[in-house]
């Protein structure tokens, strides 16, 4: 079995947010931070739009 742990529908930490919220400054692309958060690019933009963070467009 693998070692990684999925983060199947578990809830955001403030932690993450915080991440997200660093990343999503710094201009990178939602597949860049949901890889860096461990997290799915669909749960990556859903808790941005829920905490009102823009993530940046693919180019």
């Amino acid at each position: 079995m693998s070692d990684k742990v999925a983060k199947h529908k578990q809830p955001w930490k403030s932690d993450e947010l915080q991440k997200l919220q660093t990343l999503a400054a710094k201009g990178k692309g939602l597949k860049e931070i949901a890889k860096a958060l461990n997290r799915t690019e669909e749960s990556t933009k859903d808790a941005a739009r829920q905490h009102g963070m823009a993530i940046a467009k693919a180019r």
